[in-house]
């Protein structure tokens, strides 16, 4: 029997030179996205919105390794909102061949503590504000890649975060959705971290107490998100997929 050897670049996208828009991505997990982005050679936009200061910094930093980079303020209200960020994203980069949908908002609550404007914040930057950008994306771009950012949480149900879980489930719900619709030329897929970094305030202690039992005994960090990232952006063959990057905690 004859076994064809296939190389990795066969079945992978070249990066350098795309253009990649990635919300949130001034600050934490979606900063480790940008720098990682930017190692493949990729033109980065980086989208904030109160972070200001952390996406001078990061431009600057990308921008002293060689990376053309930029930042567009905006919020993730509306669609009407999304569309302005896509289209400050043309304006000054070109259209992106990378969307990463990492932007979120999380709240704790249950149904009956959570107010009408808390749920309504986290289902529009959470949920509506990657639909409204992949529909952008796709009317814009004929090849592309498109990753949102997820939670392992999406694998059970657990008290104390309700909006919160539905955002993230039915985002990813959607992934499936649109990578059977977008394809073949674009991919959607998404990646579920597990407690990389505690909510902003919270105590990291805390933050993985609640996370759980942790087969591997390891937490991600933010370098291991991007490098998913990275590894999904960069395939030919990948749509649809939710790749957990937990230390298996979905599993227990």
């Amino acid at each position: 029997m004859v076994y064809r050897h296939f190389a990795r670049k066969d079945m992978e996208m070249n990066l350098a030179g795309r253009t990649a828009l990635v919300t949130g991505g001034a600050v934490r997990v979606g900063r480790a996205i940008c720098m990682a982005l930017a190692e493949k050679g990729c033109r980065v936009v980086v989208h904030y919105l109160d972070s200001g200061r952390q996406a001078d910094e990061l431009v600057t930093c990308l921008r002293s390794r060689g990376t053309e980079a930029y930042k567009i303020r905006g919020d993730l209200s509306s669609p009407a909102a999304c569309r302005r960020i896509f289209r400050h994203t043309i304006a000054r980069a070109g259209n992106p061949e990378i969307l990463v949908n990492n932007a979120a908002v999380f709240q704790g609550g249950t149904l009956r503590s959570t107010g009408t404007d808390e749920w309504t914040e986290q289902l529009h930057v959470n949920l509506v504000a990657p639909v409204a950008l992949v529909r952008e994306f796709a009317a814009h771009v004929r090849s592309g890649r498109v990753v949102n950012i997820l939670d392992c949480g999406i694998a059970s149900l657990a008290r104390g975060a309700a909006i919160y879980q539905l955002s993230k489930m039915a985002l990813a719900d959607f992934t499936r959705i649109a990578a059977l619709e977008l394809a073949p030329g674009i991919t959607v897929n998404a990646v579920a971290p597990g407690a990389v970094l505690p909510p902003v305030g919270r105590n990291l202690g805390r933050a993985q107490k609640l996370a759980g039992p942790i087969p591997l005994g390891k937490r991600p960090d933010p370098a291991d998100i991007a490098s998913a990232v990275v590894y999904l952006a960069e395939s030919d063959v990948i749509t649809g997929q939710v790749l957990f990057v937990d230390g298996g905690r979905h599993l227990v």
